[in-house]
């Protein structure tokens, strides 16, 4: 329920260096002072649900996000809750996006032969977080003659 405000806005999780991330959301738009905000997760369905452990803070000491380092998420599936209180009263949000940011891609080799005028270019996939096929990948290379 939103409770006329309170909820959270723009809850988004970004998954960076394979296994950190950072979740962070906007308080709502009539959150008092003595709203408090709490987020649990569960990277799988076989896990346990664990509150967050390092939470981010605004100026009035209300959770606004949280840092999570060995993330791994087994399949597409993360669970999320942030819930929280005013008052005593109870709010409930679920809504959620995860974003991941790549590294680039590893052992990046480059062979060209004179004589044919080719070049062959090689590279294996990127470290993630949770995918697990390279044709999940799509790749463009820039050539820039110097």
């Amino acid at each position: 329920a939103d409770m006329n405000g309170t909820a959270i806005e723009n809850f988004v999780c970004v998954i960076f260096n394979v296994s950190f991330m950072n979740c962070t959301w906007h308080v709502g738009r009539t959150a008092t002072e003595d709203t408090q905000y709490f987020l649990y997760w569960r990277p799988s369905e076989k896990e346990d649900i664990t509150e967050c452990q390092n939470y981010i803070k605004d100026n009035c000491g209300r959770h606004t996000g949280c840092r999570f380092q060995n993330v791994t998420i087994e399949n597409k599936h993360a669970y999320f809750l942030v819930n929280g209180s005013r008052s005593g009263q109870n709010i409930h949000i679920s809504d959620y996006i995860i974003v991941e940011k790549l590294t680039p891609p590893l052992n990046v080799t480059v062979n060209c032969t004179e004589a044919s005028h080719r070049c062959s270019i090689q590279w294996q996939p990127p470290r993630t977080s949770h995918v697990k096929k390279s044709s999940c990948f799509k790749y463009e290379i820039v050539i820039e003659k110097k």
